[in-house]
């Protein structure tokens, strides 16, 4: 996935497959452009621990570090955290803890915005529109 993503879909999709790949759960990409003006897209990812939840976000770090973005806030995790978020400006990615997941509902929240899931595969990863 190297080189620079110029584009907020592209790595929306790429955070998204990262995030699949390192094990975050329920994995999707929101589409909000024409709904949010603020945003564009939300990546959504849910962790197991918090441990896992520091490791999927030093994942995409690693990954915006890589490709040369500039994140407008640089999240950190305590020992009571259940949510990270990385501002991106036009993609924002969300690793959510389960709990924090089923109360938020931030896909209930978005209703109007097109979900595509992300999932891991023995093959590569797979999307599918809701």
């Amino acid at each position: 996935m190297g080189g620079f993503v110029s584009d907020s879909n592209s790595l929306a999709f790429n955070i998204a497959s990262i995030l699949a790949e390192h094990k975050a759960g329920e994995v999707v990409v929101m589409d909000l452009t024409g709904i949010a003006g603020w945003t564009d897209y939300f990546v959504i990812g849910t962790s197991t621990s918090i441990t896992h939840l520091r490791g999927l976000s030093r994942f995409v770090d690693a990954y915006l570090t890589e490709d040369k973005q500039k994140p407008l806030n640089k999240p950190v995790a305590t020992e009571d955290e259940s949510w990270l978020l990385h501002d991106l400006g036009d993609v924002i990615v969300h690793i959510m803890s389960q709990e924090a997941r089923i109360f938020y509902e931030l896909e209930k929240l978005w209703f109007k915005a097109k979900i595509f899931k992300i999932e891991a595969s023995p093959g590569g990863l797979e999307t599918a529109e809701e």
